[in-house]
């Protein structure tokens, strides 16, 4: 018989019962690791994650998600695009498999060789796929040959291991994986997630409804040179109501839908850090600014902080030339290399980008195939470019076409980074980010780069 104890963490917790607010909770390292993992989760399983319950209305990440899932399948480069953005891997995926409470609901990570043995090596690099149907790049062959994987990461490590908590006693409260769910969801939309999931406050807050709208400026607060001239920018194309002073929608390339669709494969933590000294709804920023402000001490090592504070992709889910500039993790060899059956020396470990062909650098490109033009609203929906679906956004926002301008934007780093806050906080992110001047009273939002 399975003991329950084991799928459950108990805490103490101290609450007024006056307010039937929660004050503090003590538990152990596990509880804490838990909540640190937070910020390793990629925003699209955020997503995938609360449509198990109600969906948040994450400013406009649900539509971005809602945009991948209704893509006709030949928009994508290959077949496992798609599966990329809708349940993107977690780099520190082999740590979170240690947590004593595994809410995250993906299927454990595969890896795959090519079932030709002579191709296993190719310039030095032992090389493997994340996906069954990637093709190899010497023999074009299936890499469908299932291996584990003789790597490891920055070092060996068993959880993200937090050391050191005591504990008061009033409630005591056992929480599992709905709870733990539920009190991610809360984090990022309620400033008492610790109540609202422990003492069954109803029904969940969202996100959406409050707190930024068409007003809002989203800000960056650069550090260091605000531009770069010769950075490459990607061209839009906005239809700004001229009256409303709002965008109706913008028309653009795929470079464009790729840096969008992108956001999906962001972990939490990389998106809060660009959100620092913000005003959020929700407090997953203070759980960012725990990690950053906590003793090394209380750490395995600095290595696992930099893993919370400054999260990396999973190799092959990035692409050159990235706006954001986000960095792919990189891996190390763990064991004897002679278990491949090979001679051949190896040095490092390389994997196949599920978004490219054999032969061809098509890693550059994104998700997306290309050239192609695309339509996207106010709230980043995203859809095929289509005469007829303009004139029915405009009907549908009463603005006559006497009313619209066309505008051309030009979207480098420093936009895309305002892109993705926006997209995280409010529903209107192509007006806010193009269209909004600052104002250094209430309604601006700023954010580090």
């Amino acid at each position: 018989m399975t003991d329950k104890s084991m799928d459950n963490i108990e805490l103490k917790v101290l609450v007024n019962n006056v307010s039937n607010k929660v004050i503090f909770v003590e538990s152990d390292g596990d509880f804490i690791d838990v909540l640190f993992s937070f910020l390793t989760i990629p925003m699209g399983t955020v997503i995938r994650l609360s449509h198990r319950s109600q969906p948040l209305g994450i400013g406009c990440m649900d539509n971005i998600y809602g945009s991948v899932e209704s893509f006709d399948s030949q928009l994508f480069r290959t077949e496992e695009c798609r599966a990329m953005l809708l349940r993107p891997r977690n780099r520190t995926e082999y740590l979170l498999n240690n947590l004593k409470l595994k809410f995250d609901d993906s299927e454990p990570m595969r890896y795959f060789m090519c079932s030709n043995p002579h191709c296993r090596i190719f310039r030095n690099s032992l090389v493997f796929s994340y996906y069954q149907k990637v093709r190899c790049p010497r023999c074009e062959r299936l890499m469908d040959t299932e291996t584990t994987l003789p790597v490891s990461g920055a070092e060996d490590v068993k959880n993200l291991g937090c050391t050191g908590w005591n504990s008061i006693e009033e409630l005591t409260v056992n929480v599992g994986v709905d709870e733990v769910l539920k009190l991610l969801m809360c984090s990022l939309v309620s400033k008492m997630p610790l109540t609202e999931t422990l003492l069954k406050h109803e029904p969940l807050p969202e996100l959406s409804n409050e707190n930024v709208d068409q007003e809002i400026y989203v800000e960056s607060r650069m550090l260091g040179d605000a531009t770069n001239e010769e950075e490459e920018k990607i061209s839009i194309k906005l239809i700004v109501s001229k009256s409303r002073k709002m965008v109706c929608y913008a028309e653009a390339g795929e470079e464009f839908v790729n840096l969008l669709f992108s956001f999906l494969t962001l972990p939490l933590g990389f998106i809060v850090k660009q959100m620092q000294d913000n005003s959020m709804k929700g407090c997953i920023d203070q759980l960012y600014k725990s990690v950053q402000d906590l003793d090394e001490q209380c750490l395995k090592s600095n290595n696992h902080k930099k893993m919370l504070v400054s999260p990396k992709l999973l190799p092959g889910f990035g692409y050159k030339n990235h706006p954001l500039g986000i960095e792919e993790a990189s891996y190390r060899l763990a064991v004897d290399t002679t278990l491949i059956h090979s001679n051949k020396q190896v040095k490092s470990v390389e994997f196949i980008d599920p978004k490219s062909h054999p032969n061809k650098d098509d890693n550059a490109l994104g998700f997306l195939k290309g050239p192609a033009m695309f339509m996207i609203t106010d709230s980043l929906n995203v859809s095929p470019i289509s005469a007829i679906l303009g004139l029915s956004i405009l009907c549908e926002l009463n603005v006559p076409v006497t009313d619209i301008e066309v505008q051309v934007a030009q979207v480098g780093k420093k936009e895309a980074l305002r892109l993705l806050v926006a997209s995280f906080v409010c529903d209107s992110a192509l007006t806010s980010v193009f269209l909004r001047k600052p104002n250094r009273g209430f309604g601006c939002l700023s954010f580090l780069i």
